[in-house]
């Protein structure tokens, strides 16, 4: 697993695949309107869902598995998720994808561009800066247009354009379905994030572990690698499929390139272990919560249901 999973824990993913930042509420409500009009009548289990509480408390947590792309037919989402947050007390998102969108220009500004003195796309080898505008021409893209951005970031927008052409859209992302089912019934939204501290991460990666990060995105994309995983990512979530979401964690656990380390060590474990305590502390605090992550959070040897497990938390599965 490489460059597809990581920005599957990222909020940014949302972001990218959105043309005006400006109209985001008035647009993913409208989007949100035509995936669930066009929608199969019966709703089914997506993702995974767990029921989490405190012993001698009356308060309910309810841990929900996202995707950052979505399909129509991801809609309605089925009753207990949909109730469960038209009925809360507090809806905690990693990212408010429909919060002002200054935050996140500003945070892509200080990580997502390239600083002074540092490599450059012209400074590539020609076969590679050739492999790379290959690529990008194929999507509709140019050298000029990615020349400010980090090669960290520019992974990032090459497996964005290989989510939408497999049909996967970043404007009917699960994320936004429920900050738009949230205001819909006047719940009150917090963010578990903030779209800097996600982009710091990315700006803990040494220069020469970006480049290979985009090399080994590049790979992927040409092998056919990353369109089989993008698919199997996907699938796993839209069946609910606990052995394949368990078999896709297995597969990020025992990756060694350096996207795989980076993906591990630093957007699983270390932030699962922060989101994991502020989820504890909302439990501890709402009588009522939905908490809703990247579905590849909940799975895996140091899962969040696991650590919430550790803290002495009631966690329940329910599909």
């Amino acid at each position: 697993m490489q460059g597809q999973i990581i920005v599957m824990f990222i909020s940014l993913f949302c972001f990218l695949g959105r043309p005006a930042w400006a109209e985001a509420g008035q647009d993913q409500q409208e989007r949100a309107k035509q995936g669930q009009q066009t929608a199969p009548v019966q709703a089914v289990q997506r993702g995974a869902l767990f029921k989490v509480t405190a012993k001698g408390s009356p308060n309910t947590l309810y841990l929900f598995g996202t995707m950052h792309v979505g399909l129509s037919e991801f809609y309605p989402l089925e009753p207990r998720i949909a109730t469960a947050v038209a009925k809360a007390s507090v809806l905690a998102l990693e990212i408010d994808p429909m919060a002002d969108p200054a935050a996140m220009s500003k945070a892509m500004a200080a990580y997502g561009m390239l600083q002074a003195g540092e490599r450059t796309y012209a400074d590539m080898p020609p076969p590679q800066q050739a492999r790379l505008a290959g690529m990008l021409a194929k999507r509709h893209m140019t050298m000029a247009a990615i020349a400010p951005l980090k090669p960290w970031l520019v992974s990032t927008v090459l497996v964005l354009a290989e989510f939408t052409d497999l049909g996967y859209r970043p404007d009917l992302a699960v994320d936004l379905h429920l900050a738009q089912l949230a205001r819909q019934h006047k719940v009150k939204i917090v963010e578990l994030e903030s779209a800097g501290e996600q982009l710091a991460l990315f700006g803990r990666l040494p220069e020469a572990e970006q480049w290979r990060f985009l090399d080994e995105t590049m790979e992927g994309i040409e092998n056919g690698k990353q369109g089989a995983q993008v698919r199997q990512i996907v699938d796993a979530w839209r069946l609910a499929d606990q052995p394949a979401l368990d078999a896709i964690a297995q597969l990020a656990e025992d990756d060694d390139t350096v996207s795989g380390k980076f993906l591990q060590q630093v957007l699983i474990d270390e932030r699962n272990v922060a989101l994991a305590g502020k989820m504890a502390a909302l439990l501890s605090r709402e009588p009522t919560a939905v908490a809703a992550v990247g579905v590849l959070h909940l799975v895996g040897k140091q899962s969040i249901p696991h650590l919430l497990k550790q803290r002495g938390l009631v966690v329940e599965r329910m599909y």
